[in-house]
């Protein structure tokens, strides 16, 4: 028996159809009917139908479910049923004046499914149709009228329909994924591997891709993809994801999917992997797609390209010299124009009014200098994407230092500031020791260069107790020159810049250097944009000039001490989406993420060769995390209660355990890196010093 629909299609009769509507009119009355009385029901409905031909409609069957309710008594259910039909059709008038609006009948399916996951009345398409409606203009393209319908989800979004969201995040997927058809289509692309020689021979994907998988290879990885992950992001997620990260063609029209982009990181990741290389793909992709973890910004936006710059964060030392000052900034384009961020620790720089040559106060100190790294970062754009980001450290002991602390300020000479680059300060324990005991003590600042000259030492170059002494022994030298200022005064300075530009960043000197597990290599000035990287620094030094002849040409050879021009990669594990609890997953996900992250030390191309010299001589990694807050809220666990602190401390004890004992195993298999011996993870200090020593 078939069954004519309300579009006048046909499908055939499923009793059990009015069976579950006869269910659901019970259950909004919190009433409970036996399977005997419901299929009484169905079998009178039956009867009504082999009456005549022309009951068999969606609409007659409807109408006999009511009839026959009411004549058995239940006209409570009989009210919710219409109440229920009422509210079908004004869903499907809804969902028509949609289709009818974007001019689009495939996005039929997207909207039914909308519907069903989002099953509330505050999430009713009949709110976002008319949102939609009054967005739209009878000149509007198809595809701005796509725009306006997620834009009319975006604004339904508050705080009381966070989820409206979510939605957007649908209907703008279903907008890219339209996009990416056409496309595709134009290209003649019909496989993802058609896809990558296409990217390859336009120049957007790296041809180390198809060089290092086979085409069988790459369409068993497609297999990989799961496209309802997608529904995984709200529509900022996927807003910034398509702008930012997915491969767009020269003309800016995407050309690259959200799953198609992670299949294609953990490609690349993957490609050092010697055995079940095809395992590891899955892997990487597996816990980039479920957003458990977060790559960093270069790896996401660089990976499976030609020019793959992967890390995130550099740090150079500026050395106190013209070439160097300059080789520095030069440094600092070359990482901005890929992707990256900078730390730059000037403390060696002399301060203004030193001698240069023999000439005394003729140094202009550090902040012209400083206007310089500015002008870079805001010209170095990364091709139009956005703006260099740089921090610039400077020792809280540097002649400088009152005028560093109003480099942003908004008041005094305007040929002082710089106000796109972020200020950091260095300050050693004997500072805020001092600060403790009475704000009103002397601090005295120096130049670097003098102490140099004079003391034949870089104060710089010492920490914790030796620093002190050192310190102490400037002060008291009366060859020294001094500026001298109160700790109250300096403290002020910090506190007016931090509440009007939110700098400068601190650096615990003291702290972070006995912290240090390559202290046998050297020392930690600074950090980096972020403030999380701690790792050995020296500035890059021309050791001769030589002019030369080769083939016939004249030729300049520079030779080069590459110093610790310091690289980390990063990446981050989203806690809320993690299943913290269980140690054994735990376990397997951070020694995934930590394989990943020694990868790309392997795969990246660096912007600047210095930093490849110091990536492999430390291999250095940082594991982070994000969605802290998360995890807590759904677990139901309260900010301000032991449970929270219990809990996270757990957490944190078996990411780091996790992570240590990854990096453990890498080595065995990989080997050590190149300063292990000496250092703390080789003595075991590490662990003393952090009084890791229970047995769990």
């Amino acid at each position: 028996m078939q069954i004519i629909k309300r579009n006048g299609a046909t499908e055939s009769y499923d009793r059990e159809k009015i069976a579950v509507a006869i269910r659901k009119s019970f259950a909004s009355t919190q009433k409970e009917i036996t399977d005997e009385a419901v299929y009484t029901i169905v079998d009178e409905v039956e009867l009504f139908l082999h009456q005549n031909e022309a009951n068999r409609s969606v609409e007659r069957i409807q109408d006999e479910v009511e009839r026959s309710l009411m004549e058995h008594g239940f006209y409570a259910e009989a009210k919710n049923y219409i109440l229920y039909r009422w509210q079908r059709t004004e869903r499907r008038k809804a969902l028509s004046q949609i289709i009818t609006g974007t001019g689009d009948d495939t996005i039929s399916n997207i909207l039914k499914e909308i519907q069903k996951d989002f099953s509330g009345k505050e999430y009713s398409l009949t709110l976002l149709a008319e949102k939609f409606t009054s967005f739209c203009k009878p000149d509007m393209t198809p595809g701005e009228r796509l725009a306006a319908l997620v834009k009319a989800a975006v604004e339904l979004t508050t705080q009381e329909t966070p989820d409206w969201e979510f939605i957007a995040a649908r209907l703008l997927n279903f907008r890219l994924t339209k996009k990416l058809a056409e496309q595709a289509e134009a290209a003649g692309i019909f496989s993802f591997y058609d896809k990558l020689r296409y990217l390859t021979d336009e120049g957007l994907y790296g041809n180390y891709i198809l060089a290092s998988y086979t085409p069988q290879e790459i369409e068993t990885a497609a297999g990989f993809m799961c496209p309802e992950r997608d529904k995984l992001f709200n529509y900022s997620g996927l807003d910034l994801l398509a702008k930012r990260y997915l491969i767009r063609t020269r003309s800016h029209e995407p050309i690259e999917s959200v799953q198609e982009m992670y299949l294609g990181i953990a490609l690349h990741l993957a490609m050092p992997e010697k055995q079940d290389r095809l395992q590891w793909v899955k892997k990487f992709y597996d816990i980039l797609s479920r957003l458990e973890v977060t790559m960093a910004t270069p790896t996401l936006a660089n990976a499976r390209k030609p020019y793959h710059q992967l890390s995130s964060c550099f740090i150079d030392t500026v050395p106190d010299s013209l070439e160097g000052i300059y080789r520095s900034l030069d440094n600092f384009a070359m990482v901005s124009k890929f992707g990256g961020g900078m730390g730059m620790y000037f403390g060696k720089v002399r301060a203004a009014g030193g001698n240069i040559r023999g000439f005394k106060g003729v140094a202009g100190g550090v902040i012209r200098w400083m206007k310089l790294v500015n002008d870079t970062a805001v010209a170095v754009d990364q091709l139009g994407m956005r703006q260099g980001a740089v921090a610039v450290y400077l020792d809280v002991w540097h002649k400088d230092l009152p005028e560093f602390l109003q480099l942003r300020t908004n008041n005094g000479d305007d040929r002082m500031k710089a106000h796109d680059i972020f200020p950091a300060v260095c300050y050693p324990d004997l500072f805020w020791r001092m600060a403790k005991q009475d704000l009103n003590q002397q601090w005295y600042l120096f130049c670097p260069n003098e102490i140099m000259t004079v003391k034949g030492y870089c104060l710089e170059d010492y920490y914790g107790k030796e620093w002190e002494q050192k310190y102490m022994d400037c002060v008291n030298d009366s060859r020294l020159s001094k500026r001298c200022m109160s700790i109250k005064d300096i403290v002020r300075l910090v506190l007016r810049s931090a509440v009007e530009t939110g700098t400068p960043f601190t650096f615990n000197r003291d702290t972070v250097n006995r912290a240090n597990p390559n202290a046998h290599r050297g020392i930690i000035y600074c950090s980096n944009l972020c403030t999380e990287i701690a790792q050995n620094m020296s500035s890059i030094e021309t050791v001769s000039t030589e002019i030369c002849t080769e083939d016939g040409d004249t030729v300049v050879v520079k030779t080069i001490r590459p110093g610790d021009f310091v690289v980390c990669n990063l990446a981050s594990l989203s806690l809320g989406h993690l299943p913290l609890e269980d140690e054994k997953q735990m376990k397997e996900k951070v020694a995934t993420v930590v394989r990943a992250l020694d990868n790309v030390i392997e795969l990246n191309f660096y912007p600047i060769p210095f930093a490849q010299i110091t990536n492999h001589r430390y291999r250095s990694i940082g594991l982070g995390v994000s969605g802290y807050h998360h995890a807590l809220a759904v677990r139901g666990i309260r900010w301000e209660s032991e449970e929270h602190l219990n809990f996270m401390d757990k957490v944190f004890e078996r990411i780091n355990y996790a992570a240590i004992a990854a990096s453990s195993e890498l080595a065995k298999e990989k080997g050590s890196y190149h300063y292990f011996e000496g250092s703390d993870w080789q003595t075991g200090v590490y662990f003393i010093k952090r009084g890791y020593n229970s047995p769990e």
